[in-house]
């Protein structure tokens, strides 16, 4: 769910960046004390819950799509 790499090569921060699959990613920093609305939580794949709890989509996980049509 969560990684943390830390460099002074730019190339390796960058190889982080691309190849690690992962919801959360530090570079440089320590990996624990994310704040909610501030840092997203959560993951992809089989990890956390979908959307980021905090993100921008988080709302759409509570609502329901409804289509609704009428003949004028």
């Amino acid at each position: 769910m969560t990684g943390s790499v830390f460099s002074r090569n730019r190339d390796k921060l960058d190889r982080a960046k691309k190849e690690f699959h992962v919801g959360n990613l530090y570079l440089n920093r320590k990996c624990t004390g994310a704040l909610v609305g501030v840092n997203p939580f959560g993951g992809f794949n089989m990890s956390g819950t979908d959307s980021k709890a905090g993100g921008p989509d988080y709302l759409v996980q509570f609502m329901q799509l409804k289509s609704v049509s009428r003949k004028l």
